[in-house]
């Protein structure tokens, strides 16, 4: 199976508003006499390598990389795509019950998941496996709760990374509450919240950015801008770009290349070191795009054209990054060959575990609920026991 997108097969052009030296994105748009003008104008962002594989500068986020790094970096987002992409296929073939693809989006997660300290502390929301794969957590634990076996699958505590949040928004108050608390024990770490466009029109992200700066939380704020929440473009969501949002709740906001690994590591690690020097809080934008759908039950082609998508194809991530290396020589043909290997290994190792997952007993889901049980869970428990005996063999296949 490939890992790459096929933009890996065309030729691409320079997207529009790209420069070898790029601007600094916490500017504000040009000043227009009319709305339309107004919208037709976008800020520019934080961009280090183009889409074609080239590499700028900019004058307030530049990094400078090894080559050994640059092919940790592509090696994190090939295998968190391959993983992903068998996660996919295994809820197609029934094994899983649901699955959000990361599909688009592995330059926003791994450039900021490799940017994060072990004692930074991260709450995703439930799309965020290269996140997780930067933390150190086992794939296969990821997919425990999409086939149902366990609530989570992980300690949190092991790899301070949060289990995941459904809700959409909610990790936010999670992670605000828990940046105050270090703050207060002097910790010297800090905190990352990943939500997504549609989300950060939820009350409960718009709290969080009102305790995080009174208080001066040492938290960022992790937009990955994938344009769609669910079939809500983002266009009818907002007026204003999302990072300009911050700038109301008094603390920065910053729009970067979401399919730029390089500039999404560069503008993350300033912002928790921002955070770690007492500054407080900061809202990121990856301006980036969801390729697959929002969920295994949703139908993308009912909202969005596929000349869209061949669009942002162009932008892939790892392609960009590939053309660099290959430019630059800091990676050969054996190097690809052995990742392509061990791309294979790894879905090969994600499809047995998940097959050879234990099926948990039935009534254990009532167990939990209360420390001291409930006489309506206790009725729920009768019920479903009595559904379950109803059936050849006394339980539900």
């Amino acid at each position: 199976m490939t890992v790459e997108s096929t933009a890996a097969r065309k030729t691409t052009r320079r997207s529009s508003g790209t420069k070898r030296t790029a601007s600094a994105s916490t500017g504000t748009t040009k000043k227009t006499s009319t709305r339309a003008e107004a919208d037709a104008v976008e800020p520019e962002l934080v961009q280090l390598l183009t889409p074609e594989g080239e590499r700028v500068q900019h004058p307030d986020y530049d990094i400078d990389l090894s080559a050994e790094e640059l092919r940790g970096l592509y090696r994190d987002m090939v295998l968190s795509r391959r993983f992903d992409a068998e996660a996919t296929a295994l809820q197609r073939q029934g094994e899983l019950g649901l699955w959000a693809s990361l599909l688009g989006q592995e330059a926003a997660q791994i450039g900021s998941g490799r940017a994060l300290r072990d004692d930074d502390y991260v709450f995703p929301t439930y799309r965020e496996h290269a996140v997780a794969w930067c933390r150190g957590v086992d794939p296969t634990n990821l997919l425990g709760m999409f086939r149902g076996v366990n609530n989570g699958g992980w300690d949190p505590n092991t790899n301070n990374f949060h289990l995941y949040t459904i809700v959409l928004g909610s990790q936010t108050l999670h992670a605000t509450g828990y940046a105050m608390g270090i703050a207060k024990d002097g910790a010297d770490s800090a905190v990352i919240a990943y939500f997504g466009d549609g989300a950060s029109s939820q009350g409960d992200v718009n709290e969080s950015f009102v305790f995080s700066a009174v208080y001066n939380a040492p938290v960022v704020f992790f937009c990955q801008n994938n344009q769609w929440a669910i079939s809500e473009p983002i266009e009818k969501q907002t007026r204003v770009p999302l990072y300009q949002r911050a700038r109301g709740f008094g603390f920065p906001g910053v729009r970067v290349d979401g399919n730029d690994v390089l500039a999404c590591l560069a503008v993350t690690r300033s912002a928790l070191e921002r955070a770690r020097r007492g500054e407080g809080p900061t809202l990121i934008e990856a301006y980036t795009y969801r390729m697959a759908a929002h969920t295994t039950s949703d139908d993308p082609t009912r909202y969005r054209r596929d000349a869209e998508r061949e669009e942002w194809e162009a932008k892939d991530p790892i392609q960009r990054l590939k053309t660099y290396m290959e430019n630059e020589g800091h990676a050969d043909a054996a190097f690809f060959e052995d990742l392509e290997t061990e791309s294979e290994a790894l879905g090969k190792h994600v499809r047995e575990v998940v097959r050879a997952m234990p099926v948990p007993e039935h009534m254990a889901m009532f167990d939990n609920v209360y420390a001291d049980g409930h006489a309506l869970v206790d009725e729920e428990r009768a019920q479903f026991a009595a559904y379950q005996a109803s059936f050849e063999g006394g339980e539900a296949e």
